[in-house]
This record gives structure tokens, sequence and C-alpha cells, in this order.
């Protein structure tokens, strides 16, 4: 510290970086009274120096020097905002060993090299905090690790990608076809010009990989997660999942079994007196079932400029509040056990499947029949339209091994009177 100022370096002043700037400048005249000291924002690392002069009062902080930041004594935490794998990884390690505190918003990175980051701020006592990397501005990487932690996590499911959950909330409430609800979102600003990280399930993919880390003790990583994405949903999904009394959401879901963690991220129907089912528009929540807590929900905005810059200045107060205690690093990594990955094959689900059939009789008994030959039991068989010849059908299994309704899947593919499987999407 110095003239009891905390100096502070930001990597990065795009959306997010900008975000934590006008918290910070929000914030100046609090921050004695909350922390004891000021938060100075030192220096601000850019690639634009130009551009990043436009969004500043004081441009003499813009840098594109990486080393006047880590040579710099006076700087005692460090907020990454960049994004991506590299430079990220190489200037939170540096910094790390520098004995620098570091908080970050980086889940693309925290999601494949959590481990070695979070060994080394340990290694070195230092404080690495990312409550915004995961749900934006809604608290729940503090909570696991600490309000909950008395707790065994027994399951923790989420709706962590506000661009999918916008589309489908669309689909739902106008009757729109995902790729004009895609366009609305592109048009709205909830979808980047390539969506392809929101709509394919790689977002929420990251996000659930961490939650699932640090709920179940365990290092999970990007790599071990499921991802099915949102594209194949169609309007008519919609309408029949809510004739039957369900809503349809891309969820991560993780869970810790006795024989090892079920972790993946796809669409699912999920009955519509959830308190997920009534999460709409650009909203997020993550739903936790504990041993002891029981069920607990964690509802608000997943991302924007200011929510997301709420947690990051969150992070950066409690780090201040620990250097100033002399107890930097006293949160480190959880993930004291290796627990198993199950693999998706051997993993419980219910299904519902939609598709066009020849109208005739014997159809309905040899499509039960795969089925039945593939021990896969169905809760509901209904015929929904008919097309002409064809007539639609709509399939609700029981609880069924993956591999079983995967082989049944594969032989009605194979079957003349079977002219399309229009759906197949998972059932909570």
């Amino acid at each position: 510290m110095k003239n009891n100022k905390m100096q502070v370096a930001l990597l990065g002043l795009g959306t997010v970086g900008t975000g934590v700037y006008k918290v910070l400048k929000r914030q100046k005249n609090e921050m004695v009274q909350k922390l004891g000291v000021e938060i100075e924002l030192a220096k601000i690392l850019v690639r634009n120096v130009e551009k990043a002069k436009e969004k500043v009062e004081d441009p003499s902080i813009i840098t594109t020097n990486w080393k006047e930041i880590l040579e710099d004594d006076t700087i005692d935490i460090i907020v990454e905002v960049m994004g991506g794998i590299e430079p990220a990884r190489t200037y939170i390690l540096e910094a790390l060993r520098k004995g620098k505190n570091i908080v970050t918003a980086n889940k693309d990175l925290i999601a494949v090299d959590g481990r070695i980051l979070m060994d080394t701020a340990k290694e070195n006592q230092r404080d690495f905090l990312y409550e915004a990397a995961v749900a934006g501005g809604i608290p729940i990487i503090s909570p696991l690790k600490q309000s909950l932690y008395a707790n065994c996590i027994e399951e923790v499911i989420g709706i962590v990608n506000g661009t999918t959950n916008f589309i489908l909330t669309k689909m739902a409430e106008e009757n729109m076809e995902f790729e004009d609800a895609l366009k609305l979102a592109t048009e709205l600003g909830y979808a980047e010009a390539d969506p392809t990280a929101d709509i394919e399930g790689l977002d929420a993919a990251r996000k659930v990989a961490i939650l699932a880390s640090i709920a179940f003790n365990s290092r999970v990583t990007f790599q071990d997660v499921y991802i099915e994405g949102i594209t194949h949903i169609t309007a008519r999904d919609i309408r029949y999942a809510r004739e039957m009394g369900c809503e349809i959401k891309l969820l991560g879901v993780a869970r810790n079994r006795e024989e090892g963690i079920e972790v993946s991220v796809h669409p699912m129907l999920i009955d519509s007196r959830h308190p997920l089912a009534s999460v709409n528009d650009s909203f997020n929540a993550v739903f936790i079932r504990g041993d002891a807590v029981g069920d607990a929900m964690f509802y608000g905005r997943g991302a924007g400029e200011l929510p997301t810059a709420s947690a990051i200045v969150g992070d950066i107060f409690n780090v201040a509040q620990n250097i100033i205690m002399n107890c930097t690093g006293r949160i480190h990594c959880t993930c004291y056990k290796s627990l198993p990955i199950r693999k998706m094959d051997d993993i419980v689900s219910r299904f519902f499947m939609r598709m066009y059939v020849d109208d005739r009789p014997g159809v309905l008994a040899s499509v039960t029949s795969v089925f039945g030959n593939n021990n896969v039991s169905i809760e509901q068989f209904i015929q929904k339209r008919k097309s002409g010849d064809l007539a639609e059908l709509v399939v609700i299994t029981e609880d069924v091994l993956e591999h079983d309704f995967n082989d049944s899947l594969r032989i009605l593919k194979t079957m003349s009177m079977i002219k399309e499987i229009s759906s197949v999407i998972r059932v909570y």
C-alpha cells in the first residue's frame, strides 16, 4: 500500500474492463469506509492506446507494456479481463510468482488450466479469485467455497448462458423458430456475430466444469463435459413440451454419484413447476442440492458490463481486505479428491423423441419392439397428428441407460417405416 491506497492494474479495457473502471469510480467515496483503504487504478494494459484513452479520465495510466505492470512492486492486485487462453495464462502465472494477487473472469482459462493457476496461487500464498467467471453478477463461486462448504453437494443444475436462454424464451413465448430468435438476439446484442460458443453449448460447458470442480471437490475440465447445443430445437418441440407441463431449457447438469461425476450440457424438458423453468430472457440461475441445506437457487443477470463488473470489484474488495489482514491465499483450490468422470453412455436419462412414421398397421408394434429388445421402457406413446401417409409420434421413455437408448435409435434410423426422427431431447 502507498499513502493508504492499494494499487490495482487492469488487463483489458473491453466491455467488462470498462465496467470495472466504472464501478471502481462509483465506489470511490465508499471504499475507505468499506475497506479502510482506497483502491487506486494504477495501470491499464491495452492493445489500442488511442481507443482506450477515450474511455478513461487519466490517459497516463494506459500502457501496452506488460512488464511495466509486472515489475511495479506497488501494484498489489492484477485484474485480468482480456479473455482467452494466451497471453492471459502466461501473465497470470508470472504475476502470481511475482507475489501479486489475481482477480479474473476468464472461464475459458479456468475450465482448462484451473489446477495449475490455483496451485501456483497456493504455492505463493496469494489470492486467485474468479467469481465473475460463472454467471456474471450472480454470487455462486464464493457461496460454494464458503457458505455451503459444510455440505456434500449432490447436484448442480444451471441456466448459465443468457443468449441461449433468450432464444428459447422467444421461441416459447412468440412461437419463433430458432433462426428467427437467433437473429433477434443478434440484433439486440445478446448474441455475438459468431454465436457458436453460445448456441452449441461451449460457453455453458466451461462454466459447468468450474461449478462441478468446486461443488464436488474434484477437478473437472472442459474436455470432461458432454455437450449439445440448441440448434436442433424447434418451436414444435417447445409447444409439445408445454402440453406436457414442461419448458425446454439449455441446462448444465452436474451430479455426484457413487460411481463418479456426471457432467453435461444439453437442452432438457424440465417440469414447469421447477424453479429453473421460470428463468427467462437473458437471466441466469444455478440450482443446488446439498445434504444439509437442501435445495437453493441463485438467480440474476448472468452477463453484461456492470453485472460482471459487480462480481469482479467484489473480488477486488475481498483481496484488499485479505491484504490488510495479511491472510491472502486463505481460500485456495477445493479439489482434494480425484473422482472419476462417468461416460455419457453409462448415465441414466429419460428421453423425449419425436418422429414421423408410415401411417399403417404394425408400425407402432415394430417401434415398441425395437425399444423393448434394447431394454428401453416407454412411459408414453402419443400420436400427435397425421400428414398424408405419415403419422407423427412422440415417445417419452422411463429412466434408461443412454447406450441402450442410443442402440435403439441406431436401429430405428435404418427402418424404412421411420421417415424422420425429428427430435431427441432429454427430460429432467
